[in-house]
C-alpha cells in the first residue's frame, strides 16, 4: 500500500526541523508512544500502543535511518510486528519545503503487510492509516506554530532592549575579578555543558525519526480494529 500526505505548519522550515529533534514535542504529539530505545546511531526500536473504536493493541517497531539532508527532508525504512495480528514493513520520505503559510510537511509510505493483516481490506487499512498519522501532524503542528510566536517575541524583545541600551548609552559597571572558586565553578559548568550537547547531538536524529513510526504502526494497529 502506498500512502501520501502533507500539511501546512506556521512555522519556519528551521524551526519545524528543530521541533522533529525535539524529544518532548514528539511525545506530545506521538498517540500512544511509550518507549524509544536507541540501538545503534542509525537504528532504533520503539513501542507504540494505539486505541481504535473499541479496540487497543500494541506493537513494537524497528527503524532505520537511511538518508539525512537537514532541513530538507529525510528516508527511513523500517518494520513493525503485532504479534498474531502480523506484521507491516516498509520506507517512508519526509520533505519540508518552504511556503508563504511557513511550512508544508510532505510524507509519502510505501508498506507491504503480511500474515492475518493481509486478509484485511486495503481501505480500512488506508483509512484508518490516515486518520493516525493525521493525529500525529495534527498535534505537532499546533505545538510547533505555538512555540514558533513565542520565539519571535523573545527575539523581538532582545533586539528592542538592545535598543534601548544603545540610546541611552550606559558605560558598563567596572568588571569584577572572579573569585577561584567562582572561576572553577564555571570552568565545570562549561564542561557539562559540552558533555550535554554532545549527547543531544548524539541523539536527535533517531529522536525525530519517531514521530514518523506512527504511520508505520497505523498499519498495525488499524487492522485489529
Amino acid at each position: 500500500m502506498d500512502l501520501t500526505g502533507e500539511t501546512i505548519i506556521a512555522a519556519p522550515r528551521a524551526r519545524v526541523w528543530q521541533a522533529l529533534n525535539d524529544p518532548e514535542i514528539l511525545k506530545q504529539a506521538i498517540p500512544g508512544c511509550e518507549s524509544v530505545d536507541k540501538q545503534s546511531d542509525t537504528e532504533f526500536a520503539a513501542k507504540v500502543t494505539a486505541k481504535i473504536g473499541p479496540v487497543k493493541a500494541s506493537f513494537t517497531g524497528q527503524v532505520t535511518l537511511l538518508d539525512l539532508d537537514p532541513p530538507n527532508g529525510y528516508r527511513i525504512q523500517g518494520e513493525g510486528k503485532g504479534g498474531p495480528a502480523g506484521f507491516a514493513k516498509g520506507g517512508a520520505t519526509v520533505r519540508l519545503e518552504d511556503v508563504p503559510e511557513g511550512t508544508k510537511l510532505l510524507y509519502t509510505v510505501d508498506a507491504q503487510i503480511g500474515g492475518k493483516l493481509a486478509q484485511i481490506g486495503s481501505r480500512l487499512i488506508d483509512g484508518a492509516a490516515k486518520s493516525l498519522a493525521g493525529e500525529f501532524f495534527q498535534k505537532f503542528n499546533s505545538l510547533v506554530s505555538a512555540a514558533a510566536p513565542a520565539v519571535a517575541d523573545a527575539e523581538e524583545a532582545g533586539e528592542a532592549a538592545a535598543d534601548d541600551g544603545a540610546i541611552d548609552d550606559v558605560p558598563p559597571p567596572p568588571a569584577e575579578t572572579a573569585s577561584p572558586a567562582t572561576a572553577d565553578e564555571a570552568k565545570a559548568m562549561d564542561e557539562v555543558a559540552e558533555i550535554v550537547d554532545e549527547e543531544v547531538k548524539a541523539l536527535a536524529p533517531w529522536l525525530w525519526i519517531s514521530g514518523l513510526l506512527l504511520i508505520l504502526a497505523a498499519l498495525l494497529v488499524a487492522v485489529v480494529a
